[in-house]
């Protein structure tokens, strides 16, 4: 049993896919098919069920796959150990939404930045649904997403933080001073919201719909570097989680309104696909992530 055929066999128990297993690891479909078949000849019996397109592991497969994974970490930890961190290579490759991107992550690149220079960071944005994706397929190696707490079995979930989400607005706003604002007043104000979809947007439109209440945004856009930039010149109010807005919070560019709207709480989330091989370059990655959020660990 060669440690190279458990690799292709658990890379194929991550994707689902024999084609896509073969583009990852760089051999022909072939060659993956080979290595399948000569492991489940040495084991005499079948390791996966192949119905049309769809590759689905077997009974036999799935007792397999916690020994194979095993295995492969362990060696990837006897690596790991003999290497210096500056001599780590390969790809990390993070899903997660352009927020994260521009407030919480840059230290965290940083970090790795200095301790394995070699490792080539990828960074995927997208809606939480379609990095849900994504992770299933290999596409990514890590998903941080922001949401209520959602759990997966196929998923190994490493962070939990909690994320507050405010109206805010400019300091020169009229209602910065204000106590205990009525929603009918604040939505009196342009608003700059993020595209629909996003978590912590839906939830609010659930709640005013409640009371039936209908958003109407001046603008929706993705990015929330866009939206600060218009609150900073007093164009409107957002709503936003504190985490985007904290440095100018600090300095007194922007307040949180005092409003009657009850308290959203979200969930900052980091997981990875379970039949994943966790990679040197994955847990630097995680632990500089814990180390900064100052969160526990699932």
């Amino acid at each position: 049993m060669e440690l190279r055929t458990l690799l292709t066999f658990s890379r194929i128990a991550e994707t689902g896919s024999f084609s896509r297993t073969a583009e990852q690891l760089g051999y022909s479909q072939s060659a993956v098919t080979m290595q399948i078949k000569q492991l489940e000849s040495e084991l005499n019996t079948l390791l996966f069920e192949r119905i049309g397109k769809q590759v689905k592991l077997t009974q036999a497969g799935n007792r397999l796959l916690p020994y194979a994974l095993e295995l492969l970490e362990t060696l990837q930890k006897a690596e790991y150990s003999v290497r210096e961190p500056e001599t780590i290579t390969g790809q990390l490759r993070i899903g997660t939404s352009e927020s994260f991107v521009i407030s919480v992550l840059p230290p965290v690149f940083a970090s790795l930045q200095e301790v394995c220079p070699l490792v080539e960071i990828s960074v995927q944005t997208a809606l939480v649904p379609d990095l849900f994706q994504k992770l299933r397929q290999n596409e990514i190696d890590l998903l941080f997403f922001l949401d209520e707490k959602i759990y997966f079995p196929e998923w190994v979930k490493v962070l939990e933080h909690p994320d507050d989400i405010h109206f805010v607005a400019s300091a020169r706003s009229e209602l910065a001073c204000q106590k205990n604002i009525s929603t009918e007043r604040l939505l009196q104000e342009p608003l700059y919201l993020t595209e629909k979809g996003i978590s912590y947007r839906y939830a609010m439109e659930q709640t005013l719909a409640e009371k039936g209440i209908e958003l109407h945004p001046f603008l929706e856009i993705g990015n929330t570097d866009v939206i600060t930039r218009f609150l900073l010149q007093n164009r409107g109010i957002s709503f936003l989680p504190e985490y985007v807005v904290k440095d100018y919070l600090d300095n007194g560019e922007l307040v949180i309104l005092d409003t009657e709207y009850p308290k959203v709480t979200m969930w900052s989330q980091l997981v990875y696909h379970r039949n994943k091989c966790v990679t040197p370059q994955m847990q630097m990655f995680m632990d500089s992530l814990i180390h900064l959020l100052g969160s526990s660990i699932c």
